[in-house]
């Protein structure tokens, strides 16, 4: 029954509050989802809970939701108990007397149109839970303290896969056309944590060394990416697997892109969904790729999926040590002098937000996410520099095991490495995790103990002038050779493009001047295995070599570049500002430009697409349209770009009318 208490059942009103968790555990939610209509969600939902103390009343997080059949039922007796419920904004309230120790099973309908965490993009449906709440589709418990194990059902369209968290135990048909997917978790996490993931794809599979099944999901076009993409994943997943000296805690692991994503990555317990512009072939692979992420997000199914932090103070135990942990998986796969390397950036960037004023401690729970990931990551590197690998293995092994499916604190972590260690880390703490500002000294001698970090802050043009002219053709590594090259004082020889891609891609960057004798080497940057290389190599020698340009445009015709389309839409842009090169095709080529602006795309090759739209004054009535769209985008990062844009697009006289007009027509 439901019923409006501020007029029937003022006098049950009872505590509703933050503090439900000492009142109530919430066990298990069984939910049977579907959408039949676009933007909404039907679920009917089963919640067991149990009564830890006395009270009138517990709730349930739930934004925005019509509800109905709603039916209490206390365990104990088997019997359906007389309630009343109240749906506010947020929240399902309902009131009974619930007695200790006693068991409930509440059951419900409802329907829902999320305006966030759940997100229809094109012919797909995922969601992001963390930092968006998953009580915005699905009622839950936001309080991450809360663990629960879920258990999905969802029905659609037969053609589709859809995945959530846990073992598909059953694809059961329902027409001809529509097909119910049932999926089984076996131990309880934080809700958000729960997701789902509908779309069109095809899924390769592997098994890890101790058994666990690796399914790795890609759209039908990219079966030729597979491997680039997912690269290592069963290398890191098993040195993983050993280094943290914990088993997979979960049963099966998934791995799925999917358009427009919020963030590179969300590690939902047993499927991970990441941005599928980290879905890059061979060549997209040596600029941009999946690895680092990949290995991110699979360290987070120990690090906050198993055990999870109990507030945002204590966030870094999870991003710290997902980063650290990514980074020893790298280290695995690239070599130390790569993991030196990293440690080297992150320390940089540090820096710089230090420097900058915006430096924060670990333990604060407003700091960046600069702190929390790179920061979180140094700490753990130089605190098993001092305990030892072994008391900082047995440590961590027992932190997991200890904690597991529950909450826990930095105190709890660093009581395991005192145990362990034998050291009073008193002072760790102090220094890493609650100062402000970074222990320089001590960073820059963890980095000195690599040759490979030791050589590259050495060489220099300004201190050695006299070894400048040799470093480029010396045994120096890549990352020295690009340094050097950065520095003003270098004049770029011919021999020097006898060098890595790496190499080669910082002359092309710094060659934005292109000496007539050095003309026919630096057309071989065309051929290079690195769209970026490409891409500042046909812009460069379309600039200084005017009457090759044709032979520019004809040579990179075919190349896109990555997801973004990077070389494909400079081309378009090039070949629209040449006159001489088909020009019949200049309408066609402006139109398959502006067609990339389309909201069926993803938004960082939209992005790109309204960047040279706007360079070229090449908008019209449907890509202004199309950037208004943009501007109410789910992505937080493009809406800005968007709006900004649109801002600087509104002061063109060009378009005014074209703005008017659209406006008016809204």
């Amino acid at each position: 029954m439901r019923c409006f208490l501020s007029l029937c059942f003022i006098h049950l009103f009872g505590l509703v509050s933050a503090q439900q968790i000492d009142h109530v555990d919430f066990e298990k939610i069984d939910a049977d989802l579907s959408f039949k209509n676009l933007g909404e969600v039907f679920g009917d939902v089963s919640v067991r809970f149990k009564i830890l103390e006395d009270t009138d009343s517990i709730y349930l997080d739930a934004v925005t939701m019509d509800f109905k059949k709603m039916e209490l039922r206390n365990l104990a007796k088997d019997a359906v108990e007389t309630m009343v419920y109240r749906a506010d904004a947020d929240k399902i309230v309902i009131f009974n007397t619930f007695n200790k120790n006693t068991d409930y099973n509440l059951q419900f309908s409802y329907s829902v149109q999320p305006k966030k965490a759940l997100y229809f993009v094109e012919d797909q449906i995922w969601t992001q839970g963390q930092g968006k709440y998953t009580s915005n589709w699905l009622p839950s418990i936001d309080d991450m303290n809360d663990k629960i194990e879920f258990d999905l059902s969802i029905s659609y369209d037969a053609g589709y896969e859809v995945l959530a968290n846990g073992i598909l135990t059953e694809k059961e048909p329902i027409t001809a056309n529509r097909t119910k997917w049932h999926y089984d978790m076996q131990a309880p996490m934080s809700s958000y944590l729960v997701a789902l993931a509908i779309g069109k794809y095809h899924k390769k599979t592997e098994t890890s060394t101790s058994g666990i099944p690796l399914e790795y999901y890609y759209y039908p076009r990219d079966s030729g990416n597979v491997e680039s993409t997912y690269r290592y994943s069963k290398q890191m997943f098993d040195f993983l697997e050993d280094e943290i000296g914990v088993p997979y805690p979960w049963e099966i692991y998934k791995q799925v892109p999917v358009q427009d994503f919020l963030y590179s990555g969300m590690e939902n317990t047993t499927l991970t969904i990441f941005s599928d512009a980290l879905v890059v072939d061979a060549i997209g692979f040596n600029d941009r790729n999946y690895v680092n992420v990949n290995a991110h997000e699979l360290a987070h199914q120990w690090f906050g999926n198993l055990v999870t932090e109990t507030s945002g103070t204590h966030h870094w135990l999870q991003e710290g040590f997902a980063t650290y942990y990514a980074l020893l998986a790298e280290r695995e796969v690239f070599g130390d002098d790569y993991y030196y390397w990293r440690l080297h950036e992150y320390a940089q960037q540090l820096l710089e937000q230090e420097n900058a004023g915006a430096g924060t401690a670990l333990l604060n729970p407003k700091s960046s996410s600069l702190t929390f990931y790179q920061k979180g990551g140094w700490a753990l590197h130089v605190l098993r520099e001092q305990v030892g690998d072994e008391a900082f293995k047995s440590a961590v092994k027992k932190y997991l095991l200890k904690y597991q499916y529950k909450n826990v604190e930095t105190a709890d972590f660093i009581e395991e490495v005192e145990r362990e260690s034998g050291q009073d880390l008193t002072e760790f703490v102090k220094v890493w995790l609650e100062d402000v500002m970074l222990p320089q000294d001590t960073m820059v001698r963890s980095l000195k103990k690599s040759e490979f970090i030791q050589e590259y802050m050495d060489v220099s043009c300004e201190t050695y002038p006299s070894k400048c002219k040799d470093y480029l053709v010396s045994d120096i590594s890549d990352k020295a050779k690009v340094k050097i090259l950065s520095q003003e004082t270098y004049a770029v020889k011919l021999e020097d493009f006898n060098n890595s891609i790496e190499v080669r891609q910082a002359i092309a960057q710094k060659l934005t001047s292109i000496p007539s004798e050095f003309k026919r080497t630096y057309e071989t940057l065309l051929n290079d295995a690195s769209y970026v290389t490409v891409e500042t190599a046909l812009y460069n020698l379309w600039v200084n070599f005017p009457e090759d340009r044709a032979k520019y445009l004809q040579q990179t015709k075919a190349i896109y570049g990555f997801s973004d389309y990077n070389v494909k839409l400079l081309w378009l842009a090039l070949h629209l500002n040449t006159i001489e090169y088909q020009p019949e095709r200049k309408p066609e080529v402006l139109e398959e430009l502006r067609g990339y602006a389309d909201p069926k795309f993803g938004f960082e090759l939209r992005m790109n697409a309204f960047n040279y739209l706007k360079l070229i004054n090449g908008f019209n009535e449907l890509s202004l349209r199309s950037l208004i769209q943009a501007t109410t985008h789910h992505n937080w990062r493009f809406q800005q770009f968007a709006k900004q844009l649109l801002q600087e697009v509104e002061k063109s006289e060009e378009y005014k009318e074209i703005l008017v007009r659209i406006m008016n027509n809204e």
